[in-house]
């Protein structure tokens, strides 16, 4: 699959690899739509692009999933039409199950999950309509085997695995695609953003994120996984190995995970 001349939405597209995604497509001869909560960096991104004139700001909340269908409506009409959907807005966490407050999961759940899912449900009958799309969804290796500190994070990356499997059951029969890229480890603010027990940021860089890939090779290995049509593609160092632990050896990986100490 070529990207020349498709029209790509990206949430999450103000920081991380979201920035990094915009940035590499604009080098392709994409029309792009940028999505975040803070129109202000999405402007600074779409600066910094090739060809901005082929990029338009659509800023959001995911939290806000009820309100789903008339920004749908709105990014479809940016250019009268979306190719492709990548969904890699949302957020971390960085605390122990026992002290961590249900509003914090709720908070994961309103927006790892559900906005990510009413997102794709709003723009669902645009691609039936034209007999094609491709979802991309960022999920994480998270979403394959769980970690300390992170469960609500791995609640929500998991049921995404769920959802968008069904997805692409479903509606293969309309040519639509389904991606799920699950990183490792990548250098960004994920952690600094991440909620800790009582709900307030983490605002640190830990040691694994800091250790992990750049964005650039990053992007570089996603844009090479959505361009195969790839059901899923685990991007990272060592710690992909986990996903395959897991299926064939899941004490093991228990023990590794523990010994690892990842905080």
């Amino acid at each position: 699959m070529t990207f020349k001349t498709k029209v790509i939405w990206i949430t999450g597209a103000s920081s991380g690899i979201g920035k990094a995604l915009a940035l590499r497509f604009s080098q392709l001869n994409c029309k792009l739509i940028l999505s975040s909560r803070r129109e202000s960096a999405l402007n600074t991104v779409k600066s910094q692009c090739q060809n901005p004139e082929n990029i338009r700001v659509l800023p959001f909340d995911l939290a806000n999933y009820d309100m789903m269908k008339p920004i749908a409506e709105k990014a479809i009409t940016a250019f009268g039409t979306i190719d492709i959907l990548i969904n890699n807005g949302g957020i971390s966490q960085r605390s122990l199950i026992v002290d961590t407050d249900i509003s914090v999961d709720k908070k994961l759940m309103e927006v790892d999950y559900l906005g990510t899912v009413a997102l794709s449900k709003a723009l669902l009958p645009h691609f039936i309509s034209q007999q094609s799309g491709h979802f991309v969804t960022v999920t994480s290796l998270m979403g394959k085997f769980g970690s300390p500190y992170r469960s609500g994070y791995c609640g929500a990356k998991h049921a995404l695995h769920g959802f968008f499997d069904v997805l692409r059951m479903e509606h293969e029969k309309d040519n639509i695609n389904v991606t799920l890229i699950c990183p490792g480890f990548v250098n960004t603010d994920v952690s600094r953003n991440a909620l800790t027990g009582d709900g307030t940021k983490l605002e640190a860089l830990d040691k694994a994120t800091e250790n992990g890939l750049s964005v650039d090779e990053f992007s570089k290995r996603m844009l090479k996984a959505i361009s195969k049509q790839k059901f899923e593609a685990y991007i990272g160092k060592k710690e992909t190995i986990g996903v395959f632990l897991k299926r064939f050896f899941p004490k093991l990986l228990h023990k590794t995970v523990i010994k690892s100490n990842v905080r």
